[in-house]
């Protein structure tokens, strides 16, 4: 028990409340609320369902009961969540108090009965932002806290009676602030397929249940991604080869032998709820189904003639757009592949990225959106080909953009960020498919060919420093390569580029790292640096920085400073660099590679 300024009482009352009652939390079918209530009715053991409690204070003779004063924060937090629905509130908590991603997420939201997780849990993605890196411990207060009130006498005669308060106070659920504190036992992100099929959602197993969206839903709707795809193709009312796609999924293949692959680390576990239908068909000699969830897509593919095993491919595609929603792979042959195009595609047609020079050429596509063999991205990089695509002009005007097929369901969006001096202020990346940006990805497609069955979502190219090589060496453009995944992280590849198409990687002392925020939002700042040989044989430390940086220093085998973001030193060490940079307000910049997270002690910023 503590005192608290205004001479109320803070119980704690973590003890006395039962274990299983009383605060929203995860129950399995067949247990019981706590205090020995009657069991929920057994359909399936292992299907979640989130328990919700009004919130509202218990009530106590003598005693007026009310949650734990906060700070300003706590306060603002309190009315941003008030602003919200329950079910958002239940997302938010997911992901900031148990910490998980949204895969994991979502299917506890949809085992609980919310209509749409994946909205619910991009609202609450969106409250977490603009809440910021304080979020978890404010919800962690005395405000937030479910197990404490506080207490304040009505009656002072009545103070005897605190042990009648002791037995009340237990029903206590949540604060008066409507936060929804999930506290489930202990789970796994996956179900337990040991339990078997039933353990599985009947509904998101059944062929009827398929959600199915309206053929002109996509023009006239403010979300415009796979959701808004209708079903296509000649076999949507197949009930059969629809339950035989399901039931591989739903049980991980083991009884109709079909082989399941979850690409990229992409979870396999069953859907929870019913998944959209995209496409049934008949493609290169398969029954082919594409299946959505709203966090992953599936494709099922059974032979039409042999007897080769039907293949079912999971692939993460949540929070899709006009862009990353705009195909999906629905075959793939011999280093081709087939794309099933977004309602929303007026046109397409196929380019080598190598040579920005050659025109497109066209791509067929049939009535029901499927088209031709594309070649697929390849080791050797002799040919890099990409789909260019352009938007109906019902949703956007003049809107065309790449995808390369990087060996996963969906392909990854191209984009470019221009450097410093072309006219345009970078700040934010846009479509390739201007001359400019042709020309400059020519310079990088040999990159993605690394990228290939990684899970890559988009690939944003970035001209953050331009430099005049020594000896009349020409423009030199240092780039970042961004490959950013779909589960969330992202890789960074940096490289002095020369005009006559010759890279220099740049590689710090430290190893890349596997996730990091650099040339992103937020990590707008990037300085690198490298040796360089002339064609003379001289060698050259050159290092160069993004535009905001005033003054370069580099210390080591090399010492040197500069004003500007840009250093030339002659030298004839090729030792290691300690190599930093200043920035308006002082802050200092570390060269790439010299740190293990994003090489920067002030990463945010204007480009």
């Amino acid at each position: 028990m503590r005192h608290d300024r205004s001479h109320g009482t803070a119980i704690s009352l973590d003890r006395a409340r039962p274990r299983r009652r009383s605060h929203p939390r995860l129950l399995r079918r067949g247990e019981t609320g706590g205090g020995g209530g009657p069991a929920r009715p057994r359909r399936d053991d292992a299907e979640a369902v989130l328990v919700e409690h009004y919130p509202r204070l218990p009530s106590v003779l003598g005693l007026r009961l009310f949650p734990g004063a906060g700070g300003d924060g706590e306060a603002a937090l309190d009315r941003a969540l008030g602003g919200v629905s329950p079910e958002v509130r239940a997302a938010f908590a997911l992901l900031v108090l148990e910490e998980r991603d949204t895969v994991s997420a979502a299917r506890l939201l949809a085992a609980a009965r919310v209509r749409e997780p994946a909205e619910a849990l991009k609202e609450a993605g969106r409250l977490r932002d603009t809440v910021g890196r304080d979020a978890e411990s404010l919800l962690q207060g005395a405000q937030f806290d479910p197990c404490t009130v506080q207490t304040r006498p009505t009656d002072l005669l009545r103070r005897r009676q605190r042990t009648r308060l002791a037995a009340l106070a237990a029903v206590l659920a949540v604060t008066a602030s409507g936060v929804l504190v999930l506290r489930a036992a202990p789970a796994t992100d996956a179900p337990n397929h040991a339990q078997g099929p039933a353990a599985v959602s009947t509904r998101a197993t059944d062929p009827q249940q398929l959600v199915r969206a309206p053929a002109q839903r996509w023009a006239d709707t403010a979300r415009v991604d796979l959701t808004t795809w209708p079903a296509r193709g000649t076999r949507t009312d197949d009930t059969n080869l629809l339950a035989r796609a399901l039931g591989a999924w739903s049980t991980g293949g083991d009884r109709s032998g079909t082989r399941v692959i979850g690409m990229a680390g992409t979870p396999t576990d069953p859907p929870v709820v019913p998944p959209r239908l995209l496409y049934a068909g008949t493609v290169d000699g398969s029954a082919v189904v594409l299946l959505y969830d709203e966090q992953r897509v599936a494709r099922y593919a059974e032979p039409l003639v042999g007897r080769a095993p039907a293949v079912l491919e999971l692939a993460r595609a949540d929070d899709t757009d006009v862009t990353t929603g705009a195909a999906l792979v629905v075959s793939r042959n011999a280093g081709t592949a087939r794309f099933l195009l977004a309602p929303w595609i007026d046109q397409g047609s196929v380019r080598d990225l190598r040579r920005p020079d050659l025109p497109a050429r066209p791509l067929t596509v049939s009535a029901d959106g499927a088209t031709i063999s594309v070649p697929a991205v390849q080791g050797d990089c002799g040919r890099v080909p990409v789909v260019e695509l352009r938007s109906s002009t019902r949703i956007v005007e003049d809107h065309t953009f790449l995808l390369a097929d990087l060996g996963g369901l969906a392909p990854a969006h191209l984009t470019w960020t221009p450097g410093p001096g072309t006219g345009a202020p970078a700040r934010q990346p846009r479509e390739a498919t201007s001359l400019a940006g042709l020309d400059a990805w020519a310079r990088s497609a040999c990159t993605l060919p690394a990228l290939r069955e990684s899970g890559v979502r988009a690939v944003n190219r970035w001209e953050f420093a331009r430099q005049s090589l020594p000896e009349r060496g020409g423009p030199a453009d240092w780039t970042c390569l961004r490959a950013e995944s779909w589960e969330g992280s992202a890789r960074v590849t940096v490289a002095l580029e020369a005009r006559s198409g010759d890279a220099l990687p740049v590689r710090g002392p430290r190893p890349e790292p596997a996730d990091t925020a650099a040339c992103s939002r937020f990590g707008q700042h990037m300085l690198a640096g490298t040796y360089w040989t002339a064609p003379s044989g001289t060698r050259y430390y050159l290092a160069a920085g993004s535009r905001h940086l005033s003054a370069l220093t580099v210390r080591g085998a090399v010492s040197a400073t500069a004003r500007g973001p840009a250093l030339v030193v002659r030298t004839e060490d090729d030792g290691p660099i300690r190599l930093m940079g200043t920035l308006p307000d002082s802050a200092r910049l570390h060269g790439w590679g010299e740190q293990a997270d994003t090489g920067s002690e002030a990463s945010q910023g204007r480009r």
